[in-house]
């Protein structure tokens, strides 16, 4: 029979310990609504902002007519690139994720000869956003027809040959499985290595380490490196699973996979160190990490396109580690990994790492003062 008055007792007890932390209150009960507002506003399922490249010839009406009406649309953005720039090399960089080539002469022309057929090359490495450009297209190419051509007819004058690059079966999986594998990294790396200065503490080891004759620089390298370590061992074994058990390909250098992944997993083991700096106990490193890592996933761009969200929210995307780890392993696995494009987000890693590596360094020395 369960006493009443000793359920009271412990559910006093319990709400005490937990909210008598301001710390706790915040992660409670501010940063759901916090959250709840700016997943509301950033994440969308609709595709917008697709990066289109069409150089139509001043002659070409037809063309150029499809092309203004895709960008009035709102879906496509338009791409200033110069007119002898080589759209396989833009889409390969990550510039553009979609290209019109019109036919030789120019798509007026070749109408002319009934024989309208326009070129779409599109970048399958996002599978929902390849399979929704030619869908876009095509309805934009019946406006113009209905408008422009006057015609009516059920069977388009204009048809497309598409091709589509990287991915040209729309396999999910090549999709997902970068995704994933960002997603178990950050997740191994954050949550033991907050947890394991947060142990120390709840233990009363902690006390022990920063009295013996050693600087604190040893002891958070002591507490820091064999997680890079471990990261770095579990990288190899996960990109195997992705490779043979799924069967992604691997078209770039492993070399660049690996470097791309160590200042990955440097500034995710940073991050957990930072973390562990701010709590007392497990129990909020827990906590703390996983409310890093919900939103961190969810804007990376490995469920909900980047180019979806508003500008003003953007840059919560360009400051988060995962998404630049997720463009480097999708750009070098299927599109073989563009020189200019590795070299930016690799750099971008490795600032970030730095930055964080500093601010838990400074967190830890002010703690133990």
């Amino acid at each position: 029979m369960i006493s009443i008055s000793m359920l009271r007792g412990f559910i006093r007890k319990e709400f005490t310990q937990v909210l008598r932390n301001p710390k706790m209150k915040i992660i409670l009960f501010i940063t759901p609504i916090i959250q709840l507002a700016i997943f509301g506003i950033a994440i969308s399922t609709n595709i917008q902002n697709i990066r289109l490249w069409a150089k139509p010839d001043s002659k070409d009406t037809i063309l150029r007519s499809i092309y203004e009406h895709s960008i009035e649309s709102k879906w496509f953005i338009p791409i200033h690139e110069p007119h002898h720039a080589d759209p396989f090399l833009l889409l390969r960089s990550g510039a553009i994720d979609a290209a019109l080539i019109s036919p030789p002469g120019g798509l007026t022309k070749s109408l002319g000869r009934k024989m309208g057929e326009v070129q779409l090359l599109v970048d399958a490495t996002n599978v929902v956003e390849g399979q929704s450009i030619y869908a876009y297209l095509k309805n934009i190419t019946n406006k113009v027809i209905l408008k422009d051509l006057k015609e009516a007819s059920p069977a388009l004058p204009i048809s497309f040959s598409v091709r589509v690059l990287y991915n040209p079966t729309l396999e999910t999986t090549f999709f997902m499985v970068p995704g994933v594998m960002c997603i178990l990294l950050c997740v191994i790396t954050i949550s033991l290595t907050s947890m394991s200065i947060t142990r120390e503490k709840e233990l009363g080891t902690f006390e022990m380490l920063i009295s013996a004759p050693i600087s604190s620089t040893d002891i958070i390298f002591g507490k820091t490196v064999p997680y890079v370590i471990l990261g770095m061992l579990d990288a190899p074994l996960i990109l195997c699973v992705a490779v043979f058990g799924f069967g992604v390909p691997m078209r770039g250098s492993l070399l660049a996979v690996l470097i791309a992944t160590f200042a990955f997993v440097c500034s995710t083991v940073a991050i957990g160190t930072l973390i562990s700096t701010f709590t007392k106990n497990q129990q909020q490193s827990i906590l703390a990490g996983f409310l890093f890592l919900f939103p961190a996933i969810l804007l990376s761009g490995i469920m909900f396109p980047i180019e979806n969200m508003p500008e003003y929210l953007k840059w919560l995307s360009y400051i988060d580690p995962l998404s630049h780890y997720l463009f480097l392993l999708r750009n070098i696995l299927l599109k073989g990994g563009e020189f200019n494009f590795v070299i930016k987000h690799t750099m971008i890693l490795s600032i970030m790492a730095i930055l964080f590596v500093f601010f838990s360094f400074k967190r830890f020395h002010t703690n133990l003062q």
